[in-house]
């Protein structure tokens, strides 16, 4: 069981909550919180002065004022109005993040929500029963609202659900997983609901924590490669990177020196050339920074993970209600852009060393392709030609969306993020990052059973190549080959290839 406080939520316990579907619920503490801004809300309501989303419309309508009695339906004709996201659907695990997200920014006690909408929420993820989201529509400022009004429209019915892997209309949906949807919503409950960043934060939080796991199962491929070019390993020295001081790139070539331990395929300075390529001799450097960057992401998501991101901010103990800017992403914003480009360059650089691997001019006596008998045979030619096609996808993803603003609501709000783009882009560079991570392993496992010979890998080394081998073969001539790029991917993807940096982690 998750328990959430507002405070403590870690990357972590949001993924095994979101993706692993672990139970959550709401610490004792906070229940308190939540009802004494629920109770100033509705004094709010009642009362003559003017407090935007509570007793006033939204937006640039936010100068007109709502006569107590319709404050619940102002707050159902929000959600109604809003959901007008489009595209494909959100994954399932990205419409529980942003539920589980909700959650834990409204049980602060600064929203004004009612104690029984967030348990609500709560009902709905632990049952399973997942809102239809879809992926387009949020400007990242104002909250993410279309995404959000889709996500918190089945909680007054409304919308549409998935249930068991099936798709329904909300009140079917609900009858079937046993919830009865709220009657209806109270003041500033609907804006409550919606105004956040919780998609492009949950869309972020799962995407930087398959980014930490994928950049160790790319540099396990660097690994791979450098024992199948020969690599030198001087290069990797701690003296070098020390003079530095760059974390993330000491780290990595600490690592290097480690999956390459007792290895008789890589080489030193002077004994085949004096250096190596920069793809091997400046992968520490390369690698590692996107490392740091990750980490840095990392760290603004978590924080954005335990946020209060509505507006207004309600004070209870102070008798205010302040309406500001909380809602605006532009922190996830930037951060989804840096990881996006981070990320590229992981494959940037394994693709070079693909290039390396099936050039026999580059390749230190590889056989050209990677294959026997060429010419009657092609083999893994076209490997590169897909890597790279990747590659140059990811330098158009890679461009920044939170460069871009473009007004809205008539101008009232004239300055947007698009957080919730650039964290789609960052997921979709991952995607074909993870594509062009899986093609080096296939391509360096080859080269390694081409060079032959009595030498061994080195003690991690071994061990990925034999866990890869496994699943995914060596080839002798030319085969059908999308079917093993997609298994070395799902291996990567599944976390088959997890084993590898976790059984050396548990050997230290």
């Amino acid at each position: 069981m998750l328990m959430l406080d507002g405070k403590t939520l870690t990357l972590d316990g949001f993924v095994q909550a979101a993706r692993h579907r672990e139970p959550i619920a709401v610490a004792e503490a906070n229940r308190e919180l939540i009802r004494s801004a629920e109770r100033f809300i509705a004094q709010v309501a009642e009362g003559d002065v003017p407090v935007y989303g509570i007793n006033t419309g939204f937006g640039k309508l936010s100068d007109v004022r709502i006569n107590p009695c319709d404050v619940g339906r102002l707050q159902q004709n929000l959600l109604m109005s809003h959901a007008c996201g489009v595209g494909d659907p959100l994954e399932a695990e990205i419409v529980r993040g942003m539920m589980i997200l909700r959650v834990n920014a409204l049980i602060k006690g600064f929203s004004g929500i009612r104690l029984e909408t967030i348990e609500k929420l709560v009902e709905f993820i632990n049952k399973d029963v997942v809102p239809v989201v879809y992926e387009k529509g949020s400007l990242g400022a104002s909250g993410d609202l279309a995404p959000l009004s889709q996500m918190s429209l089945p909680l007054i019915g409304l919308g549409e659900v998935v249930f068991q892997g099936q798709r329904y209309p909300a009140a079917e949906g609900l009858r079937l997983a046993g919830i009865t949807p709220l009657v209806d919503l109270k003041a500033k409950e609907g804006l409550c609901l919606i105004n956040g960043t919780q998609a492009m934060t949950a869309i972020g939080a799962l995407t930087v924590y398959d980014a930490l796991r994928l950049e160790k199962i790319a540099t396990l491929g660097l690994a791979l490669s450098w024992e199948a070019l020969l690599g030198i390993t001087d290069s990797l020295d701690p003296r070098v990177h020390a003079l530095r001081g760059q974390t993330g790139q000491c780290e990595v070539a600490q690592r290097l020196l480690r999956h390459l331990e007792g290895s008789g395929r890589v080489t030193r300075q002077g004994e085949l050339r004096v250096q190596d390529a920069y793809s091997l001799r400046c992968a520490p450097q390369v690698h590692g920074a996107s490392l740091d960057a990750i980490r840095y992401v990392e760290r603004i998501v978590e924080t954005e993970m335990n946020a209060v991101t509505d507006n207004p901010i309600v004070f209870p103990d102070d008798r205010q209600a302040i309406s500001a800017g909380n809602f605006h992403g532009q922190p996830v914003a930037l951060a989804m852009d840096f990881l996006g480009i981070a990320l590229a360059e992981l494959a940037d650089i394994a693709e070079r060393r693909i290039e390396r691997l099936v050039n026999p001019a580059l390749s230190n006596g590889l056989p050209a392709f990677l294959v026997k008998n060429g010419g009657i045979n092609s083999g893994f030619m076209i490997v590169q030609y897909s890597a790279a096609a990747l590659v140059s996808e990811n330098k158009v993803l890679a461009h920044p969306a939170s460069v871009d603003s473009i007004p809205s609501s008539a101008n009232q709000e004239d300055h947007v993020s698009m957080g919730t783009i650039a964290a789609r882009k960052a997921r979709s560079i991952l995607g074909n990052v993870r594509k062009v991570v899986a093609m080096e392993w296939f391509s360096a496992c080859q080269a390694i059973d081409l060079r032959g010979g009595n030498q061994p890998l080195g003690k991690t080394t071994r061990f990925a190549h034999d866990l890869f081998r496994k699943h995914v073969p060596y080839l002798s001539g030319d085969v059908v080959m999308y079917p093993h790029i997609e298994t070395a991917e799902t291996l990567i993807r599944t976390g088959v290839l997890d084993a590898v940096w976790q059984k050396e982690e548990m050997e230290r």
